[in-house]
């Protein structure tokens, strides 16, 4: 199957294209918006890119906010290093691409392991952080803290084959597990829909983007045992309050929704905190619905983060 170069996801639309300096590599960002405007910085998920914030972008720019959806390491046109995908080292260019867009702070949001970028991002960071809001990602520490409903057979199994060498890198490339993470992981059978499927088939043929995304599965799992993962709890514990939106799809096939309720450490951590559960999707939120997506978060960010008229 012939390679993809990543200069085809510059896809056109209502923003601009910038490459950054951020940590040693250099970074993909869409940026939207008023310049002096607060910065929003938006985090994607496994196996997305920044274009699943597309519906999104349009709607935080008219209402006031400038902002700005990211590639990670290892994604879409950023680069693609042999190493730095634990979600530490994440956090930190998260950091870095808010201070190359010459913002001292931003609200920034995540959805699925994005998510989990961005609990990061705001224990390591908090200077960099002013508020953060989280897509189908329950605080790290509740998820090992609290019992929780376990994900489906199917997509257990996914994150369980994700954690083999080669295996999932040629069956992201070459087979149909963007496909499965999508269907098993997404919860909403049809959704995201053909044409985001075929993008997101698109990027993961990029070269070297299915192992980097893949090594950001496997360190969220193989980490939790080792030294580091101790470390990187030891920071979320530490982690000073923000304010917190918490959104997730009742369908959620990878983290069900009884895992997204307020639990001990979200309650440690998000001051003020706001939930909000949606009840025709699952994981993939910005793709799955859209519109109330974009709706949930102008109305949050004019509690947190107002705009002058």
């Amino acid at each position: 199957m012939t390679p993809v170069d990543a200069a085809s996801l510059l896809i056109e639309g209502p923003w601009q294209h910038r490459f950054v300096t951020a940590n040693g590599a250099r970074f993909h960002v869409t940026v939207a918006g008023d310049q002096d405007a607060p910065l929003v910085l938006l985090l994607h998920g496994v196996p997305q890119l920044w274009w699943a914030w597309r519906h999104q972008m349009p709607v935080l720019a008219a209402a006031g906010y400038r902002v700005a959806a990211m590639d990670l390491r290892g994604t879409g046109a950023s680069d693609k290093p042999p190493q730095g995908y634990d979600v530490p080292t994440l956090a930190a260019d998260v950091a870095g691409v808010v201070r190359s867009l010459g913002a001292g702070s931003a609200v920034v949001v995540g959805a699925g392991t994005g998510g989990d970028v961005a609990w990061a991002t705001a224990a390591y960071h908090p200077a960099v952080v002013q508020a953060l809001a989280v897509l189908g990602a329950p605080h790290p520490l509740d998820a090992f803290a609290v019992p929780r409903t376990p994900p489906g057979p199917a997509a257990a199994g996914l994150v369980a084959f994700a954690q083999l060498p080669s295996l999932p890198e040629q069956a992201m490339v070459r087979g149909d597990l963007v496909d499965r993470m999508l269907t098993h992981w997404g919860g909403v059978p049809g959704l995201p829909g053909r044409e985001a499927v075929a993008t997101y088939r698109r990027a993961a043929r990029v070269p070297f983007a299915a192992h980097s995304q893949l090594e950001q599965v496997r360190w969220l799992v193989r980490s939790t045992p080792r030294p580091d993962g101790r470390r990187y709890r030891a920071v979320l514990r530490a982690a000073r309050p923000v304010p917190v939106l918490q959104v997730h799809g009742l369908r959620d096939g990878l983290r069900p929704a009884s895992s997204a309720a307020l639990r001990p450490a979200t309650a440690t951590v998000a001051r003020p905190y706001r939930l909000e559960l949606m009840h025709n999707a699952g994981h993939y939120l910005t793709d799955q619905a859209p519109g109330l997506v974009g709706e949930l978060l102008v109305d949050w960010l004019a509690e947190v983060e107002p705009v002058s008229p």
